[in-house]
Formats: C-alpha cells, sequence, structure tokens
C-alpha cells in the first residue's frame, strides 16, 4: 500500500512531466500561426501545474518547527 508520501510524489512526477510536455508544446505553437485562445489556455493550464507542483513539493518538505 502506498504511503502519503509516496502518493504525494507520484503526482508530482506526473504533473511536472506534464508541465515540460505543454512548455514543449506552448514553444512550437509560439513559432507559427495559430489559434491564440488555445495557445492562452495552454499557458492557463501551464501555470495552474505550477502552482500545483508548488503546493505538493511544500507538503513534501517536513516541518522544521517541530
Amino acid at each position: 500500500m502506498l504511503t502519503d508520501r509516496e502518493t504525494l510524489l507520484r503526482k508530482l512526477h506526473e504533473l511536472r512531466s506534464e508541465h515540460r510536455d505543454l512548455d514543449t508544446v506552448i514553444s512550437r505553437m509560439a513559432l507559427q500561426i495559430s489559434d491564440q485562445l488555445q495557445l492562452q489556455r495552454l499557458k492557463k493550464r501551464k501555470l495552474l501545474l505550477k502552482d500545483e507542483i508548488t503546493w505538493l513539493e511544500s507538503r513534501l518538505i517536513p516541518d522544521s518547527i517541530a
């Protein structure tokens, strides 16, 4: 059975992977003449992923005041 820490680490890995994939897609779309609305949506999703990654990372760091 997975511990909370293992579950968080797995989720963190998935989010980082999706974040990198979106970065690649956004970079390619920015070089082409493409749908600006779709590009904005991808950038917004990327920012939301970054926020979730940051939150998960903070959960994985043990409290220093214990």
